[in-house]
């Protein structure tokens, strides 16, 4: 009983959050958006066809802006929960560029600053209503990833894992603090529940 307990206490904490359920709004690995994954294991994208690069367009309109930086501000916009990869982001900056829609600016340093064009500007015109959709929905996952993912809760149960797993590891754990772990778990999720 004792060692079939502590092999499903450490199975149920594999991954960090599966003893949890699906997790914090069920957005993947630690709560966060991917690229590519629903957060049930199929795969989607966090943006439609074309709507990245309405997003990228509008944010070097703000200011010109290199890769690395884009890919900062969008994890900002949503408070964390997703960040686009570097395999995404540079590939659209290319095609934006071919499209005429931005171009290189002068930068300092190594990284590639891109500015927007006269055509890029009349494309976010003819698309506002959509941009402003776009960037209301990142803003709206980033309230959401403060609300349901902050900082002291992830640091809570990354503690409460440590602690588990530093316990898990002891061999003089009896059944009788096993059963006692249980129950603080147990109990502690019902509080939680019934807030």
């Amino acid at each position: 009983m004792h060692s079939m307990m502590r092999e499903a206490m450490r199975h149920g904490m594999r991954g960090g959050r599966q003893a949890f359920g699906h997790g914090f709004g069920g957005r993947g690995a630690g709560g966060r958006f991917r690229d590519d994954d629903d957060g049930r294991g199929r795969r989607r994208r966090m943006f439609d066809s074309g709507e990245l690069r309405l997003v990228l367009l509008q944010l070097i309109a703000d200011e010109p802006r290199h890769g690395y930086d884009l890919i900062r501000r969008i994890e900002e916009l949503t408070g964390g929960a997703y960040a686009p990869s570097p395999g995404v982001i540079y590939p659209t900056l290319t095609l934006l560029d071919d499209m005429g829609l931005i171009e290189a600016a002068d930068s300092e340093g190594a990284k590639k600053l891109f500015a927007i064009t006269a055509a890029g500007r009349a494309e976010l015109d003819a698309n506002q209503a959509a941009v402003d959709a776009l960037i209301a929905r990142l803003a709206d996952v980033g309230e959401e990833s403060r609300r349901s993912d902050s900082l002291s809760i992830r640091r809570a149960m990354g503690n409460l894992k440590a602690v588990l797993m530093n316990r898990l590891g002891d061999q003089d754990l009896n059944d009788a603090t096993m059963q006692e772990i249980v129950g603080l778990i147990d109990e502690a999720a019902q509080k939680i529940e019934r807030l």
